[in-house]
């Protein structure tokens, strides 16, 4: 995955509007966790489909069979930064409804629940 610029529009979510989200969607949200497996092992969200940048070419074809390019898709990393990028190639692939997760799994920790281990 190339480190483009941020030129196509993509929105944002706070993890408490996330932790709010998650506690009442009906299976309607689409949640992409872009963290290496040994960060997931440390800690992790349910619900969240682990696609890692660094495999990128093992799940990049699989994106647009796997996920719904209109659905609402929310992207988790450990700090804000990967899930950007991410959302950057969501929407170049014809994602209509990407957010990134500011703060990432680390800013989850520290503001919703203490109980998800920083690292």
């Amino acid at each position: 995955m190339t480190n483009t610029s941020f030129d196509q529009p993509f929105s944002a979510i706070t993890v408490e509007e996330l932790a709010k989200r998650l506690k009442n969607h009906e299976g309607t949200l689409q949640l992409i966790d872009v963290r290496e497996p040994q960060e997931i092992a440390i800690a992790r969200l349910d619900g969240f489909v682990n696609l890692p940048l660094s495999e990128y070419e093992q799940w990049n074809q699989q994106v647009p069979v796997r996920f719904d390019a209109h659905a609402e898709t929310l992207v988790l990393c450990h700090h804000g930064i990967r899930s950007a990028q991410m959302c950057q190639w969501l929407v170049s692939q014809g994602f209509t409804n990407v957010k990134n997760i500011t703060g990432g799994i680390s800013a989850y920790s520290i503001v919703v629940d203490p109980s998800v281990p920083q690292y």
